[in-house]
């Protein structure tokens, strides 16, 4: 049976996981705010474009971004009310996120997200590009006088849309971590640098919130080859599409995988060959999670006033591999 709106709350919810994450960084009330005003914002929006954006919306999210910015902001800053250019800031980038997720969904292809059809799975292709661009345009909006905001926001569609064609463009090839490490810092790690320059407003944590991105990045990597749903990424879709993802950027070292990875029409051979092998780099893609956090962290105590809060995202950020 097809899923409908009237399955899910139709308020902006958040899963166990992320539940667990927020009361963990110290941000229920924040959070609690922003759920209320992202679910009064899809309210307000056309009715041609309210019930794919409540699909989107209402279906649960992780606010690992929003997150970001509070606690970046927290960091530099110090304790006290977000305030609301900040707040707006939450908002959109939770905007942008969704717009990232339909254009990734159709790109790959994906039915599902999240045990959820996808936007352009339950309203058509034409209407899920619709409402990304409308979610974008609703954004900048939203932003108003915040040019500080403004540019970052553009310097975030600019990355993403290098990143996009960035990856396409590498499927397939022989590569290795490096290129990951460019790759991903392009693709989420642009995102959640943006994240960190919203929240401080200085550029100083820049860096670190391109490594927080790179680790959530390959945790995502690593969890889709273990079969974990946590972050609701596309682990059968990067196999069959080739996609450089962390243990795969490891595990092509091998002759024979590299040659496998590399077909153009793979066989159920080669991918079965592959999936084995990408199994095997677990072990070898968590030591370089590690290094990656430990990297961040390093950051965040050397640029921020206070890096409780930064040390903290990078921990709750480190489980999600399911290690």
């Amino acid at each position: 049976m097809m899923d409908t709106v009237a399955e899910v709350d139709t308020t902006a919810s958040v899963d166990e996981t992320s539940g667990a994450v927020i009361d963990a960084l110290g941000f229920p009330d924040e959070m609690a705010a922003l759920r209320e005003t992202i679910t009064g914002w899809v309210r307000t929006c056309d009715p041609e474009m309210r019930e794919a954006l409540e699909w989107q919306f209402f279906g649960g999210s992780k606010y690992f971004r929003p997150l970001t910015i509070f606690a970046c902001y927290r960091a530099v800053h110090g304790p006290g009310p977000i305030p609301p250019h900040i707040m707006t800031s939450a908002l959109v980038i939770e905007l942008f996120h969704n717009m990232s997720l339909v254009i990734d969904d159709i790109v790959d292809r994906s039915p599902e997200r999240r045990g959820r059809s996808t936007m352009h799975t339950r309203f058509g292709e034409l209407n899920a590009l619709m409402t990304s661009g409308y979610m974008v345009a609703e954004g900048y909006r939203l932003l108003g006088a915040d040019l500080d905001g403004i540019a970052l926001f553009s310097e975030l569609m600019r990355r993403l849309g290098v990143a996009e064609v960035m990856q396409w463009r590498l499927r397939r090839k022989p590569l290795g971590f490096e290129d990951w490490m460019t790759i991903a810092g392009e693709d989420t790690g642009s995102m959640f640098e943006v994240c960190a320059c919203l929240g401080d407003r200085s550029g100083n944590l820049r860096t670190y919130g391109g490594l927080l991105g790179r680790l959530y990045h390959g945790c995502d990597d690593v969890a889709d080859v273990r079969g974990l749903p946590a972050l609701g990424g596309g682990g059968k879709e990067d196999l069959r599409d080739g996609i450089l993802t962390l243990p795969a950027s490891l595990a092509i070292a091998e002759d024979d995988v590299r040659t496998a990875f590399c077909q153009t029409d793979p066989s159920d051979a080669d991918l079965d060959l592959t999936a084995e092998a990408f199994t095997r780099a677990l072990p070898a893609s968590e030591a370089k999670l590690d290094e990656i956090a430990a990297r961040a962290v390093a950051e965040a105590r050397q640029f921020s006033n206070d890096p409780a809060p930064l040390e903290a995202l990078v921990a709750q950020t480190r489980q999600l591999s399911g290690r």
